[in-house]
């Protein structure tokens, strides 16, 4: 069915059987999310999974016009894999074969997903902050663990307040105008790296802003929805400064898009931006904070530990599987080879550096 189809009860059931996976509840596993990027993609489906007693399952995806499957949101989802019963007897050529599907790619494969993980290609660390004892416990472990990254960014959050203004953060901005800053900011940030833009694609950009209007003020943590947008904002002298456009459930925040104004770099307000988020992220009941598979030294800096996420995809025998491979094999197996070779990875990075900079001219 299209996402937009699920009715209340598949979307309770679903909630059921995310929490027998055990696994922590990530906003982009909850059916609103699902729902969200079915209204921008024309292909993405849900296959329900019936068995004994009731539904067992589901499989959100996305089908291409030759029977090319991917993960729902595939390119901007951080954590992707169906909802199964951990009793299910399905094979992952059972599943794709009763969805048309000659394949199934995924990029950022939940951990635990063992009916996909066999396929998997490649697998990456997605670092995470746990303060599910408080953000006083996170600071009191940051200052141990990360002394010098801990004094310096607060001693640059002081000096901002005195040479430029006062500093107020925002965990839930509802302005529209801070949002469109961010994507401004983001989508120079791509280009400046050498990257693509994502924002120019209009169904990101219209996804974003979808979740950020989909948000119920009020909510309390029991009641929010699996899935919710969340506009964080760093403000100086009542100027954003640096901001961030997440999902969170009830107990997860998933970090998506982080930003700031290159204007006051010297001061780090991202990172300013993420220590003020966990505190508040303390305060709202959320215990995860997942910063997002990709090295960067602010991560390692302020991260706890890791979550484990896959890339890959499974394929069925047959011509469109010879299509797939030819069509996708060698762009993966290219980045493989970069991304496992840290010089090559530089060199790949500063010429990346190197066309943002021509962009700009």
């Amino acid at each position: 069915m299209r996402p937009g189809e699920l009715d209340a009860g598949h979307v309770e059931r679903w909630r059921e059987l995310r929490a027998l996976s055990g696994a922590p509840a990530n906003p982009f596993m909850e059916p609103e999310f699902t729902r969200a990027v079915g209204r921008v993609r024309p292909g993405a489906r849900v296959a329900v999974v019936e068995g004994r007693g009731g539904t067992v399952g589901f499989f959100p995806y996305e089908r291409g016009p030759l029977g090319q499957g991917r993960a729902i949101g595939f390119g901007v989802s951080d954590s992707q894999g169906p909802v199964l019963n951990p009793e299910h007897t399905l094979t992952a050529g059972e599943l794709l074969r009763a969805c048309s599907l000659a394949s199934w790619e995924f990029d950022n494969l939940e951990a635990g997903q063992t009916l996909f993980t066999p396929y998997a290609t490649q697998e990456f660390d997605s670092p995470v902050i746990d303060i599910g004892q408080g953000y006083e416990a996170y600071e009191t472990a940051l200052r141990a663990g990360s002394p010098k990254f801990f004094r310096t960014t607060t001693a640059k959050e002081r000096r901002l307040a005195r040479q430029v203004g006062e500093v107020r953060f925002v965990f839930d901005e509802r302005d529209p105008a801070a949002l469109r800053t961010l994507m401004e900011w983001k989508s120079a940030q791509y280009r400046r790296t050498g990257r693509r833009d994502r924002f120019a694609k209009e169904w990101i950009s219209t996804l974003v802003r979808e979740l950020a209007a989909g948000r119920t003020p009020g909510r309390t943590p029991d009641h929010a929805p699996g899935c919710s947008g969340v506009l964080s904002v760093l403000y100086v002298a009542d100027r954003p400064v640096a901001a961030h456009f997440g999902l969170r459930s009830r107990t997860v925040l998933s970090c998506w898009f982080p930003a700031y104004d290159t204007g006051f770099a010297k001061y780090s307000p991202g990172l300013i931006l993420h220590l003020r988020m966990a505190e508040a992220a303390a305060g709202a009941g959320i215990v995860l904070l997942d910063l997002g598979r990709g090295a960067a030294e602010y991560k390692d800096a302020l991260k706890t530990g890791n979550l484990r996420v896959y890339e890959g995809a499974s394929v069925r025998p047959g011509p469109r599987a010879a299509l797939y491979r030819l069509g996708r094999e060698p762009s993966r197996r290219a980045h493989s080879f970069v991304r496992n070779r840290p010089k090559l990875a530089g060199y790949a990075q500063r010429a990346l550096n190197q066309v943002g900079r021509l962009r700009d001219r």
